[in-house]
């Protein structure tokens, strides 16, 4: 199935506001890149950082993205108007959305393929980055989260809207049922236990969801 890669995007970590008097830096302002094609390695792609390795950043989480689906939801529901990178994101995509994206999912073009490793958890420097105080609340909510991936193939990769193939896993659990697994409660035992024996799935959810 192809899709639309409308932007790669790239930030650095800088100061987006204050928590309890104190400034928090976060890569999460991303802006699309001006070359025609940038490089993808095993830690992300060339020019982008994070503010906190411990967190952010890795093989597992080399690369995020989200869907441009969502900004009419985002724009009608909670009066945010998105571009690209709004949400922090390092491609902004168009055809895939959490629930038609599974863990272990391909996404190639050009040089690169990535494979899907986990749901995007909501984090507050989405709020600090849009001088908000709900969004994470509705992410966590409705489960607008993104997903990331490992980089399987290095290489260079156009960024000027190329049709991106998505290549679906047999595992066919989606971003969603695997984000749920972790925030929602409710989700049944024998899925949580499911999802987690799914090889391709990052070993950070993967832990996250054996303490829920």
């Amino acid at each position: 199935m192809a899709i639309t890669l409308l932007a790669v995007n790239c930030g650095v970590p800088r100061v987006i506001g204050h928590r309890r008097g104190l400034p928090v830096r976060s890569a999460i302002g991303k802006t699309p890149v001006a070359a025609d094609a940038v490089f993808f390695g095993r830690a992300g792609i060339d020019g982008d950082r994070q503010a906190n390795r411990l967190i952010h950043g890795g093989s597992d989480q080399a690369v995020c993205a989200y869907d441009a689906g969502h900004w009419a939801w985002w724009r009608t529901e909670k009066n945010l108007n998105c571009t690209k990178g709004s949400f922090g994101e390092n491609l902004t995509l168009l055809g895939a959305d959490e629930d038609s994206v599974c863990i272990g999912d391909q996404f190639s073009w050009d040089d690169v393929i990535l494979e899907v490793t986990q749901p995007r958890g909501p984090c507050t420097n989405i709020d600090l980055h849009h001088g908000r105080v709900d969004l994470a609340q509705a992410i966590t909510h409705f489960g607008l989260c993104g997903w990331y991936m490992r980089v399987i193939r290095e290489g260079y990769a156009s960024t000027r809207n190329p049709n991106v193939c998505h290549i679906r896993t047999r595992e066919g659990t989606t971003v969603k049922e695997a984000f749920f697994a972790r925030y929602d409660s409710r989700t049944p035992l024998a899925l949580r236990r499911r999802i987690q024996e799914i090889s391709q799935l990052s070993s950070n959810w993967r832990r996250a969801i054996a303490r829920n």
